[in-house]
């Protein structure tokens, strides 16, 4: 029922995908006439449409229709496209912030401690020592940098930025390149998360660290990168034999259990 749900919503938005195959007893098996004309068997959600079918001719020349699990995997991969390129532009504006704040950094330092001690009569009423707070105490770290130093970070963040975003719009494409450079670059930086983890524990950090590394691991196993189950000789081949099992499973000559096994 969960798969059914998946197959008709996709079609409730996208449409059918209808074949006739050249083969008699597929062709039968897909086809029926109604009072209201021919209909042919969706490929992705088994119910049949009114019209000429989209395409045709051989079995195994049918096109490729994303169902049940692999839809699921697609929706997947676009919810980590949509978190990557929220990140990368979220890391743009940081290196923006960074460059902006290395043109003018002598007159940010004037304005901050000037401005400062406005807050003190304030800060004094309620016993907090703002000279020496944390907050304070970090920004004025920041006021020792070189100016090159504050360049070089921006110029490092806008890099790590578009490669996010190139990873975004590969996922939600559904590229191969683009998996193999999400696991690469998220798994690159895994370490510095887990030692920032370290320095500091937050609910935050602890959910995105898990996500990443659920993320690496699940896109290796289930598209079969650096050589995993049968490597892209064996991707290769499930996608060529998908679109035989897909008509066959509709046509109702092949179990479905059958079908799912063979692309697993």
């Amino acid at each position: 029922m969960f798969k059914r749900d998946w197959d008709r919503r996709t079609c409730a938005k996208r449409g059918h995908v209808t074949y006739a195959p050249a083969e008699p007893e597929l062709a039968s098996r897909l086809h029926a006439a109604t009072a209201l004309g021919d209909a042919w068997r969706c490929l992705r959600c088994g119910d049949f449409a009114l019209g000429a079918p989209h395409g045709s001719g051989p079995a195994e020349d049918a096109p490729l229709v994303p169902r049940g699990k692999a839809l699921r995997d697609i929706f997947i991969l676009r919810f980590l496209a949509v978190e990557r390129i929220l990140r990368g532009v979220l890391i743009l504006i940081v290196a923006f912030g960074v460059w902006k704040f290395s043109n003018s950094q002598d007159a940010v330092h004037r304005v901050f401690d000037q401005d400062l001690t406005v807050f003190k009569p304030v800060t004094d009423h309620f016993n907090w020592d703002i000279e020496h707070s944390p907050i304070v105490d970090t920004i004025r770290k920041t006021f020792d940098y070189k100016k090159s130093t504050l360049v070089i970070v921006a110029g490092a963040l806008v890099a790590y930025a578009l490669i996010e975003i190139v990873e975004a719009f590969g996922l939600w494409l559904g590229k191969r390149w683009a998996e193999y450079l999400t696991v690469i670059a998220t798994a690159a930086f895994l370490p510095l998360e887990g030692y920032e983890l370290h320095e500091k524990v937050s609910v935050l950090k602890i959910c995105t660290l898990l996500l990443n590394i659920a993320a690496v691991i699940w896109i290796m196993l289930s598209k079969r990168l650096f050589g995993l189950r049968g490597g892209v000789v064996a991707f290769e081949a499930e996608r060529h034999s998908a679109s035989l099992l897909e008509v066959e499973e509709s046509a109702g000559t092949v179990p479905p259990s059958r079908g799912a096994h063979a692309r697993t």
